[in-house]
């Protein structure tokens, strides 16, 4: 039951949805997303980024650890996770949505490194990024995108 499944229309109440609960890793990606988007924006080192969603209070509830390796380890690795999916898209890299960007880029770092995380699992993360951050039909692509890199980099999960 929704919280608005109570509430009737003209009662003069606000009608409020309430978003589900999202784990702490689903947060870490979330937080790690919003990060990279800075990072790829103002160039900023990723210590000021962390000092500053710290302050602000974004690195609360949720996987620390993987929020802090998906930042570190993304921006380190960025450009061989860029050639991880570059075949696989219908347009220039460098005119890609940064937040498509992002988003690819924690794809592309877990399909290869979270080898713990199933491939359907790491999908659909990132599809749901793209679903709450990204233009209107940009789960599509990144669903497309990273399906081709599973196929790749997992294919003996992808084929089981």
């Amino acid at each position: 039951m929704k919280i608005t499944d109570s509430i009737q229309p003209g009662q003069g109440e606000e009608i409020i949805e309430k978003e589900p609960q999202v784990s702490p890793r689903s947060q870490s990606r979330r937080v790690a997303l919003q990060a990279l988007y800075q990072w790829q924006l103002t160039n900023a080192s990723v210590l000021e980024i962390m000092k500053q969603f710290s302050e602000d209070g974004y690195l609360e509830q949720l996987d620390f650890d993987l929020f802090k390796e998906l930042l570190n380890q993304v921006t380190e690795e960025a450009g061989d996770l860029d050639q991880m999916y570059v075949d696989f898209i219908d347009r220039d890299i460098k005119r890609l949505d940064p937040v498509e960007r992002a988003i690819l880029r924690i794809g592309s770092y877990e399909l290869r490194s979270k080898l713990e995380t199933p491939y359907k699992v790491v999908i659909n993360e990132a599809v749901e990024l793209a679903k709450r951050f990204g233009a209107e039909e940009s789960h599509k692509f990144v669903n497309g995108v990273l399906d081709k890199v599973a196929k790749q980099v997992r294919s003996l999960e992808v084929n089981a």
